[in-house]
């Protein structure tokens, strides 16, 4: 009955994040036009950043109300795989005509995007380094501080910064007839509010499907949190994809993963001062995301075309990631010693 009742809770914050992705997208847009943003900028930082707020959200408030600073690491890492592999590969599949990249988005963003990857994962290298803390378990964990937080949110700056004259460098003439920004930055501020309600709903299913089924918070993170703050993410590059706008459907997911990594985190660490980083998960993890990344820029890279066959190996590549996973969690396989619960 439990698991039953907080299916429900996690299918209707879903929606709830669904309701508000849809008044974000739409208030963004408008935003992007008003401000004169082009394509590319469009979908790597405004739509990007807002459609990546649930995952800011999470990092938050699973650390600060719930002392879950480990299921918020877990789902920006389930939530950028789920960007990575999911999405692109849905937006391949609906598109009526085969996703198509350029050359700027992949030889700036998704390099930009595996640079994040890197840093990201020598951050935490750093932790493990620097300000080891010792554990009962065998895994080897470290302290992230403020200080090492800085170093992805210095990249995050750079990123702005490259963007920032790209805007400067390719400014588009754009029809801002019935906008009304004040109104804009209204409705956008009401989405962000809907949001976190349906990311504590989230949450809560989480811990308690932890608790439920005597597994690590890290599972349910990494799946559930992460599917269900992916859904704005989803509907924008799916949208766009099905308009014809693919280089805004790639993007939106490169952008919204930088954002992810080298923000979202950090800012909790920020926010708590500190955070333990078990690196014997981190580590695999983050190897995951890179090998899903290359593997995108590779299909991106082949004719900058994402065909519907790669668009399938994408999803096979998730469903087996989720497969090892859980049964890591479930104590099936042993591959990464500290993952299943004690």
């Amino acid at each position: 009955m439990d698991v039953l009742f907080w299916l429900i809770v996690a299918l209707a914050s879903t929606g709830i994040v669904w309701v508000g992705s849809g008044l974000l997208e739409s208030s963004s847009a408008r935003l992007s036009a008003w401000y004169s943003l082009p394509e590319i900028v469009q979908g790597a930082i405004v739509v990007a950043i807002g459609s990546s707020f649930p995952e800011l959200a999470t990092v938050v408030m699973s650390t600060l109300l719930h002392g879950e600073f480990e299921l918020g690491v877990a789902a920006i890492v389930g939530s950028a795989l789920f960007n990575i592999l999911i999405i692109p590969a849905i937006s391949g599949l609906v598109s009526k005509e085969q996703l198509r990249a350029n050359r700027d988005l992949v030889y700036k963003e998704a390099q930009f995007y595996m640079i994040a990857v890197a840093v990201l994962t020598l951050t935490f290298s750093f932790a493990a380094i620097y300000h080891p803390i010792s554990s009962g378990d065998g895994s080897i964990r470290g302290e992230m501080t403020r200080w090492l937080a800085l170093m992805p949110l210095a990249l995050y700056a750079l990123y702005i910064f490259v963007q920032y004259h790209d805007t400067i460098d390719q400014p588009e003439e754009v029809d801002t007839t019935g906008i009304r920004p004040g109104r804009e930055w209204a409705r956008l501020g009401g989405s962000l509010l809907v949001i976190l309600v349906g990311v504590e709903g989230l949450i809560r299913a989480a811990v308690s499907f932890g608790e439920i089924f005597d597994t690590p918070s890290f599972l349910w993170g990494i799946t559930v949190v992460a599917a269900g703050t992916s859904i704005p993410d989803a509907f924008v590059s799916i949208r766009a994809a099905r308009k014809g706008r693919a280089v805004t459907s790639i993007a939106n997911v490169l952008g919204s993963n930088t954002f992810d990594l080298l923000v979202c985190i950090p800012v909790g660490v920020l926010i708590a001062g500190t955070a333990v980083i078990n690196f014997s998960i981190a580590a695999p993890m983050m190897a995951v995301l890179t090998v899903a990344t290359v593997a995108l820029f590779l299909m991106m890279r082949t004719h900058l075309v994402l065909s519907r066959a790669e668009s399938w190996v994408l999803l096979v590549i998730y469903v087996l990631f989720v497969a090892w996973v859980s049964g890591e969690s479930f104590g099936l396989v042993d591959w990464v010693p500290t993952l299943p619960p004690d």
